[in-house]
């Protein structure tokens, strides 16, 4: 290969990786992920105290970006011993069997002015759906927030079996929310 043919070639490799966007890292201390229950049609609000999110996204160019998160099933708190106890057990998240949750987008398009929407698939507690996450971004060159929230029916991953089924008590759609600090890696 020409000296000439090596240096086009590394300017296209470099010109790919920039159009994908930067890697970004989740600022544990610094990010937060809620879920919103009903209970008797009164807000029940719940936290996921471990969970990791990853991004390779540039808000210039979003197309080709990727959102990668994890989540640690087993670290939902509702603030209550027996309502975690209760959650944590095989007609809800059933933590045992399923440790982890996971979201994945490989498709991240503009649906605003600081504005974007991650297509991806859910899976949760052995099953797997496709969801898609409205998010905002704020950010600077090596420090962003994305933040937003979206609605899933427990009901789609078997959240609530046995005779929390029906949806009297508690209700069908739970709200996520999140606010995630990231972190530009070099």
């Amino acid at each position: 290969m020409s000296g000439r043919a090596l240096i086009v070639g590394m300017a296209l490799a470099g010109a790919s990786a920039a159009a994908h966007g930067a890697d970004w890292s989740m600022e544990p201390s610094a990010s937060r992920l809620e879920f919103v229950a009903t209970f008797e049609r009164n807000a029940a609000l719940g936290v996921f105290r471990e969970f990791d999110a990853r991004m390779r996204f540039d808000p210039g160019k979003p197309e080709g970006g990727r959102l990668d998160v994890t989540i640690k099933v087993g670290s939902a708190d509702m603030s209550g011993a027996d309502v975690n106890k209760a959650i944590h057990g095989p007609e809800w998240f059933d933590s045992a069997r399923f440790p982890q949750a996971e979201f994945h987008a490989a498709e991240i398009g503009r649906s605003g002015a600081n504005r974007f929407l991650a297509r991806g698939t859910l899976s949760l507690k052995g099953r797997q759906q496709p969801v898609e996450v409205p998010f905002t971004w704020t950010g600077t060159a090596d420090a962003a927030t994305i933040a937003g929230e979206i609605g899933i029916d427990r009901r789609s991953f078997g959240i609530g079996t046995g005779e929390w089924t029906s949806t009297n008590v508690i209700g069908a759609e739970v709200k996520v929310r999140f606010n995630v600090r990231l972190r530009k890696v070099n």
